[in-house]
């Protein structure tokens, strides 16, 4: 395996380790409001990442995204995206609702994939059909198991694709985009804090600590993954994103001891078989009309 290769892979892996492990950090955390937290995260975001940015020498590639309004535009959307994906996150887990946001990241690629079909003319195969028939089969499951929709799955999943759907079409790498994204968010991140008891810094001292290495949570896997993305073949990062879920289902299942009830169960089932034939999918070869068609 060539050195490139291998660092990829250690790099991928680290960013997913880190997402999965995310709840296990926002535990740490039970007991103050989902909005707190946000805004603690995208202050300290913002900070972590200007550091980044100025240790990297990153100016001229800040100044340069500066200078283009559209992709101020859309960063800006993205921001919205991304702060609405963070909150319910936040939310689910701090309020024991681990399996739905394993569920969520589970659909999210399939809704990528639904994304990519409406608002981009994007063409599926019928493996690729059939893989989002199991995720929508999945979907049903649960609605008529538990009486009503996933909300907080489908929060989830959607505004995550959301989020990738307009990155794709924001030429900005990722920490400088995850940097203009909080500078965005930063105002109204510190007027909900100014609304809080004494700035919403009336904490214990470790509290602080842990609210504070949010900004490193944040900023460290998306290095770790653009390291990687940069390394790795699109296929190999593409099935990589399903560990992170994993783990958070793990957790959710051994540790936080939530119920895995039969109509769970089936709906995650109806999932890992769509995202199975979605990954099988991806890495059957491209027909021979097709490749002689690119020539």
């Amino acid at each position: 395996m060539p050195v490139e290769t291998r660092n990829g892979l250690v790099a991928g892996f680290g960013a997913y380790l880190f997402w999965g492990l995310m709840p296990l950090y926002l535990r740490l955390l039970v007991g103050l409001p989902a909005a707190d937290v946000l805004a603690h995260r995208i202050c300290w975001s913002v900070l972590v990442a200007a550091a980044v940015v100025a240790i990297s020498r990153g100016g001229g590639r800040l100044l340069a995204a500066l200078a283009r309004p559209r992709l101020l535009l859309l960063l800006t959307a993205s921001a919205i995206c991304i702060a609405a994906n963070w909150l319910v996150y936040t939310w689910a887990i701090l309020n024991g609702h681990v399996l739905d946001t394993s569920l969520g990241y589970f659909i999210n690629p399939l809704i990528s994939v639904v994304f990519g079909v409406v608002l981009l003319g994007e063409r599926l195969t019928t493996l690729q059909w059939v893989a989002v028939g199991c995720a929508l089969a999945g979907v049903l499951v649960l609605t008529i198991g538990h009486g009503d929709l996933p909300l907080v799955s489908l929060a989830l999943a959607l505004s995550f694709a959301l989020y990738g759907l307009i990155r794709k079409q924001a030429a900005v790498d990722a920490i400088t985009g995850l940097f203009i994204e909080t500078v965005v968010l930063v105002p109204l991140a510190l007027l909900w804090l100014l609304t809080r008891p004494n700035g919403g810094f009336d904490l214990p001292v470790p509290t602080i600590g842990v609210l504070a290495a949010g900004g490193v949570a944040s900023v460290l896997p998306l290095m770790l993954f653009g390291f990687a993305a940069r390394r790795l073949k699109l296929s190999t990062i593409g099935l990589m994103q399903y560990l992170a879920p994993t783990m958070v289902f793990l957790l959710a299942v051994f540790l936080f001891g939530e119920t895995l009830d039969p109509w769970r169960l089936l709906a995650f089932g109806c999932i890992w078989l769509g995202l199975a034939i979605y990954s099988v999918s991806l890495l059957r070869p491209a027909p021979l009309s097709i490749a002689r068609d690119s020539r």
